[in-house]
């Protein structure tokens, strides 16, 4: 038994001095290898956080290594933030946590690797230029035993901005303001805030950044220069309340020979996430919401990445919408309830449940418009029209639509909902609309639809197959909705109402390009 203890002992202690000299680490020597030479932080606002960011560090070579020190170059004053291999690095401040500048004695496998997360917030006042953004740098150092440190450079583009925000009252409550009989999460517009100027005009000298919904009051008007970059945090938005008016008019902008933007006269309301992955991703904010007995004029925007772009609730004014674009919206582009709607030359794409949605009557006129759905999931419509519902019946007084396009992937373009209530008006009309409906024989018999019914569709192009009749969009499930020299869109606009007018990107429409859409044909590259 003695014999059997020794040789177990011996096994063991071998075992150990094996497992310790498989991992006795020697210094670097300075050939690590990088998953990037240079990480781009994509632009951040001052004071917000950034998403975090990897880079991936390689020890190619048969040997375990230490680096002596892995830091930033700047060191304790470094705006940057990294975690190597789930470390925070030295304690400066004696907080007890690693404050993700420095970190000593790193070590790294034979032919293994390793992450480094990186993260910035900065403060853009410490750096203040007459240009509103600048490129904050800095570099990871890997140091070794052979020479000059390896580097991976960082780089930032910071913008500063305005912060519009609900205050603290001394009990420290935050503002709401009442929607109905509930309160919601936001704050009134002012005239003289004192670190925002006059709150009712919005320039474009710098972005603008809203937390929670920002409301203009009763008998104000919020004026939105040309240019102005409207972001909202996640379930933020924008309120014109009863009485209230917004004027959002931008311009066409300018353009280099090579496509690149010279002066960008377009008002943008998106989402405060500028990383490209989020560029195109639905719901990050609210909506722009049309009170009740408001008004408002919209030209040359762009909204984008909402719950719903426009929310023009029941018996608001008059919204005039001309040369706008509405994408990637979780329920819809424009919803509408009552709404009165003159719009030309919008684009609607992308969204959840319909991209325009004419809901309990209303008036609605749209000339030149394009009207797509190409939400990943099947059957989302690109333009639904009803008045009202059993319990609360509705005029539809108008929905006049001329020379658009009303297309996507679902099988049918329209949607139409009547009620069965003699007293309650549904007047439409397409004239020279180029529409998808596919019939697989429901719809033989249904006098709303251009099957069975004809007055009501003068001058439309039905496209009943997926071979005939299509728009030739450029690129659709990219928002690319110009229409190609195929399209059976081109041409077939009605010239009474096309001559005179220009289309979304300021081009004439004349005899030649008597276009369908919102966009003159263009012939594709």
């Amino acid at each position: 038994m003695r014999h059997y203890i020794s040789f177990l002992l011996i096994v063991l202690t071998t075992t150990l001095i094996s497992c310790r000299q498989d991992f006795e680490f020697e210094d670097s020597t300075g050939n690590l290898e990088f998953s990037k030479e240079t990480v781009y932080l994509d632009t951040v606002f001052t004071n917000i956080g950034s998403s975090t960011y990897t880079l991936k560090v390689y020890n190619r070579s048969n040997k375990d290594i230490k680096i002596p020190k892995i830091q930033l170059g700047q060191g304790n004053n470094s705006k940057y933030r990294i975690t190597v291999d789930g470390m925070m690095g030295q304690d400066n401040d004696g907080n007890g946590l690693g404050d993700g500048k420095i970190f000593d004695n790193v070590e790294l496998l034979a032919k293994d690797s390793m992450y480094i997360f990186i993260e910035t917030t900065i403060d853009y006042a410490e750096f203040a230029n007459p240009e509103a953004q600048y490129l904050y740098t800095d570099e990871i150092q890997f140091f070794n035993i052979s020479g000059a440190p390896q580097t991976v450079d960082l780089i930032t583009l910071v913008k500063d901005a305005y912060f519009l925000f609900p205050k603290r009252d001394s009990n420290g409550s935050y503002e709401n303001i009442p929607i109905g009989d509930d309160e919601i999460y936001g704050f009134y517009l002012d005239h003289a805030d004192p670190n925002n100027g006059d709150e009712y005009h919005w320039t474009n000298d710098k972005p603008y950044v809203i937390y929670g919904y920002a409301a203009v009051p009763t008998g104000e008007t919020l004026t939105i220069d040309p240019g102005a970059k409207i972001h909202f945090h996640a379930d933020s938005g924008l309120i014109v309340g009863n009485g209230a008016t917004i004027s959002a008019i931008g311009a066409l902008s300018t353009y280099d020979t090579d496509g690149t933007i010279l002066v960008d006269n377009e008002i943008t309301f998106e989402s405060d996430r500028l990383e490209p992955d989020f560029s195109d991703i639905a719901g990050q904010w609210g909506t722009i919401w049309m009170s009740e007995g408001s008004t408002g004029n919209f030209d040359h925007n762009t909204i984008k990445n909402a719950t719903v772009g426009l929310l023009i609730e029941h018996n608001a004014g008059t919204i005039n919408i001309d040369n706008t674009q509405i994408y990637n919206c979780t329920n819809y582009g424009i919803l509408a309830k009552t709404g009165t709607i003159n719009g030309q030359n919008i684009v609607i794409n992308n969204c959840g449940q319909a991209g325009l949605a004419c809901s309990l009557g209303g008036d609605y006129n749209f000339t030149h418009c394009t009207f797509a759905n190409y939400w990943p999931r099947p059957n989302q419509t690109p333009v639904y029209i009803d008045n009202g519902t059993t319990d609360f019946p509705v005029n539809l007084t108008a929905a006049n639509f001329t020379n658009c396009i009303i297309y996507g992937s679902s099988s049918y373009g329209i949607s139409l909902k009547k009620l069965n209530n003699s007293g309650i008006t549904f007047n439409y009309n397409f004239r020279n609309c180029l529409i998808k409906f596919f019939d697989f024989g429901q719809f033989q018999n249904n006098p709303l639809y251009p099957i069975a019914n004809t007055a009501d569709y003068p001058g439309c192009i039905i496209a009943k197959t997926s071979m005939t009749n299509k728009p030739d969009f450029l690129n659709p499930q990219n928002n690319k909705l110009q229409i190609g020299e195929d399209s059976a869109a081109k041409g077939t606009a009605d010239p009474a109402t096309a001559a005179g007018t220009k289309d979304i990107l300021g081009n004439d429409r004349t005899a030649t390009s008597w276009d369908m859409g919102a966009y003159n044909f263009i012939i594709f590259e």
